[in-house]
């Protein structure tokens, strides 16, 4: 019981203790820059910097697999002039795989069977296709 009051005691005193951190610094923040106009250069260069890391990251993706591909097949003991041949593809072969790749995904499910059966329901009445509750109803 006394640990439970102790506890409950310790984390409100740090919760009141980081809201007072909060509101401090958020002062500070707003004498310092009190546009926003630091903090939106600030925000936008670390955007445009993940970009740009990341537009290197991929240009350079496919050179570094390539190498590793290259090192595995040297240890294979495979010759230079055949470890290029098996690098080098063209956008013929390319292509053939994806279309092959996309006429194996498009046939893994089942066609189903198409035919539509409407059974036609005759009602005498129906309040719904009657023509005394139409809108160009005229009063007389």
């Amino acid at each position: 019981m006394i640990f439970a009051i102790i506890a409950q005691a310790s984390t409100a005193t740090v919760d009141s203790l980081a809201k007072a951190k909060i509101s401090q610094n958020a002062q500070r923040f707003n004498e310092i820059d009190p546009w926003g106009v630091g903090m939106t250069f600030i925000g936008m260069a670390v955007v445009f910097l993940s970009l740009l890391l990341l537009y290197i990251l991929f240009l350079n993706i496919t050179k570094i697999l390539n190498l590793k591909l290259k090192r595995n097949l040297e240890r294979a003991g495979k010759k230079e002039k055949e470890v290029i041949k098996v690098l080098e593809t063209s956008g013929d072969i390319n292509a053939a795989i994806a279309v092959a790749l996309h006429l194996y995904m498009s046939e893994m499910h089942d066609h189903e069977c198409t035919v539509l059966t409407i059974n036609r329901v005759t009602k005498t009445y129906s309040p719904w296709s009657s023509k005394i509750y139409g809108l160009r109803q005229y009063p007389r």
